[in-house]
């Protein structure tokens, strides 16, 4: 197949806001392969390892241990290259085969195993077959769907690790929590509307903080709980999803929430498409009446938070963004808390105002293409089908109160 078939950077907007990014394309044994050589060279040698999620408050513990080790990475480095980048000369500088993997292949004594929902399970399994003996292991910002699905590889990394500590501020089943802290793991976990995972590991390592890192984790909180309290949470959230790993936590590291120069500049480009991204999807939207509540629903590559904002100041309850690469994203407000429940039906999970899921709907690329063409219909339907169920749930219950 012809590379420029999948490579979405040349296509017109339109088009490429109906489409996955390249990656989607990939099989996922090339990028499971990689993964794996690239988690045994994280985690042999290391001192400590940590496994999170890999968006702003996941690597935002990474900053903070690196500190606490003394294993933070110099980020004037990143900071050449991406200038590079902005100006052009990245090929000329640094070679035509360089690329953004070289750049994330920093080394640091604390070693990042970036992860997520969808492949926590093989990064548990790569860090249990690698890891060397006497290593502190780390595991932030992820709740597991199941103790079953991680216990063998958790017991295998207790007993090599000199340590193992979990910090999360997700929605944790008491039965999975007390199965996880049996195996004589240190697991921490916030409520899920007051802290995010930052936070949890700024109070949970006996360190004295510089004032960088608290202010860091408080602006983190800001985006990862949905306060939109904070302008520079947006600027943490974007650089943080538009960069590598270890570029992220190197910045946020030194600088805290004052980025440098050459990442605002870098930032502010990425935006101008993101806004455009945005608009299309907000003027994709339609609305649907569940029970008592207004629930918008659109389509598209695009930056959802500031979609489901837009929808909010629409007077929507509840937006929920289907993403062309499968997985949609479900945004609550003050009148409707309950986005972990409907995703928590289709596959997902996550905290009152912000959840996420996976509809089990596709069997092969017909599917796919479906979905593609149709802008996430099936999808679209999956969920409202989850909204619906809640609001049959609610008048139920009044009937059974007034009763």
């Amino acid at each position: 197949m012809d590379d420029e078939l999948i490579e979405s950077d040349t296509l017109p907007l339109d088009r490429k806001s109906r489409l996955p990014g390249t990656g989607f394309f990939y099989p996922d044994s090339l990028d499971e392969d990689r993964a794996e050589e690239r988690a045994k060279e994280a985690v042999e040698g290391a001192e400590a390892v940590v496994i999170t999620d890999s968006d702003a408050d996941g690597l935002g513990c990474v900053a903070l241990i690196r500190e606490v080790y003394d294993a933070a990475l110099d980020p004037a480095p990143f900071e050449e290259r991406r200038r590079a980048k902005l100006d052009g000369t990245y090929e000329e500088e640094y070679g035509e085969e360089a690329d953004d993997e070289v750049d994330d292949r920093a080394e640091s004594s604390v070693a990042l195993l970036p992860s997520g929902p969808h492949s926590f399970e093989e990064d548990l399994e790569y860090a249990a077959e690698y890891l060397e003996e006497g290593t502190d292991v780390f595991v932030c910002d992820i709740c597991p769907d199941a103790f079953e699905y991680i216990a063998e590889d958790l017991r295998a990394i207790v007993r090599r690790a000199d340590s193992v500590r979990w910090f999360d501020h997700h929605q944790w089943d008491e039965e999975l929590a007390a199965s996880v802290r049996e195996l004589g793991i240190d697991l921490v976990v916030g409520e899920s509307d007051e802290e995010c995972s930052t936070d949890v590991t700024l109070r949970s390592l006996e360190y004295d903080f510089d004032e960088r890192f608290t202010e860091l984790a408080a602006v983190t909180r800001d985006h990862d709980l949905w306060l939109k309290e904070d302008d520079r949470s947006d600027d943490l959230a974007d650089f943080a999803y538009w960069t590598g790993g270890e570029e992220y936590a190197a910045v946020v590291g030194a600088y805290g929430v004052d980025l440098p120069p050459v990442v605002v500049e870098y930032v502010e480009q990425r935006r101008v498409e993101k806004g455009l991204l945005i608009e299309k999807a907000v003027d994709r939207a339609v609305e649907h009446e569940v029970g008592e509540w207004s629930v918008g629903v659109t389509y598209g590559r695009c930056s959802q938070n500031e979609v489901a904002d837009a929808l909010r100041e629409q007077g929507m309850d509840a937006a929920v963004i289907v993403k062309p690469s499968g997985s949609a994203s479900i945004r609550g407000s003050e009148d409707f808390e309950r986005c972990h429940e409907v995703a928590g039906q289709v596959n997902g999970g996550g905290h009152p105002k912000a959840a996420g899921c996976m509809p089990d709907i596709y069997d092969d690329m017909l599917d796919y293409g479906h979905h593609w063409t149709t802008e996430g219909a099936t999808a679209k339907r999956v969920i409202l089908r989850a909204f619906e169920s809640l609001a049959e749930e609610e008048t139920e219950a009044a009937d059974t109160d007034a009763e």
